[in-house]
């Protein structure tokens, strides 16, 4: 669709939020699209790697389109609808976030939705529902206490108010800062590292780490051994320790 462009090149699928003009906000179908989107490259092997951006240089993703929301019948038709961030998190593959501008409301929530988030040096962040009766329902407070600790998570949620780039980096909620003119290649660098390593390594890899967030450390240790043992009995892992003892170059073939 219009809004949203999208782009599949050597094992990466470029998704670009494409409404600059109303800050790359996010309407119903957009929504429904992503969705769509994500579950079709959980099942595509051409894809290994999902780069999540917005056009232009003012914003990464206003959240949902406030003008849209009163098109739901009811709260509870909106309490149900198909949401992008929980699509997002559900992907298998590794999602990079290229924050190229304002991340905020849902925006927020999207961008923290992903597994590796570089942000351009002007961005700003922020929960600012409260500002208008409501709070974040896509996981907000629980990625952001995740993310910057409770007592700075607290601080967004109820003053409401953006930080910058340089301070989401220094509370972790950002890995890199980068001009945004170079933003989106450092992220399409990150994702091409991703992507050429062994794939179902790389989503075990990310599901070790999401059950990490939820298990008591003795579970998560045990759960990690078992998913260490899938993994060791794979085709790619075989290869791996072949390349390794023969001294070459590993050729992954996802299986």
């Amino acid at each position: 669709m219009d809004h949203i462009k999208l782009e599949v090149d050597k094992f990466i699928a470029s998704i670009t939020l494409n409404r600059p003009e109303k800050l790359n906000s996010v309407t119903p179908a957009m929504s429904d699209a992503l969705v769509e989107m994500i579950e079709e490259f959980n099942r595509r092997d051409d894809v290994r790697v999902l780069v999540l951006s917005g056009a232009g240089e003012k914003a990464f993703c206003a959240g949902s389109d406030i003008a849209e929301l009163d098109t739901y019948s009811s709260p509870w038709e909106f309490r149900n609808r198909p949401d992008y961030c929980d699509a997002i998190r559900g992907s298998r593959k590794p999602v990079v976030c290229a924050i190229n501008g304002y991340a905020l409301g849902g925006g927020l929530e999207t961008a923290m939705s992903c597994d590796i988030r570089i942000a351009a040096d002007h961005a700003r962040l922020g929960s600012p529902e409260v500002k208008l009766g409501w709070i974040g329902g896509g996981g907000m407070a629980y990625m952001l206490a995740h993310s910057v600790g409770p007592s700075n998570a607290a601080m967004m949620l109820m003053g409401g108010d953006h930080v910058s780039a340089q301070q989401a980096l220094q509370w972790g909620l950002v890995s890199e800062l980068h001009p945004v003119a170079n933003l989106l290649a450092r992220a399409m660098e990150i994702a091409a590292i991703i992507a050429s390593r062994p794939p179902v390594a790389v989503e075990t890899a990310k599901a070790n780490l999401r059950a990490a967030y939820a298990m008591p450390l003795e579970m998560a240790i045990r759960y990690e051994r078992d998913l260490q043992t899938v993994c060791f009995a794979t085709e790619d892992a075989a290869e791996g320790r072949a390349a390794f003892k023969e001294r070459r170059q590993a050729s992954f073939k996802g299986r």
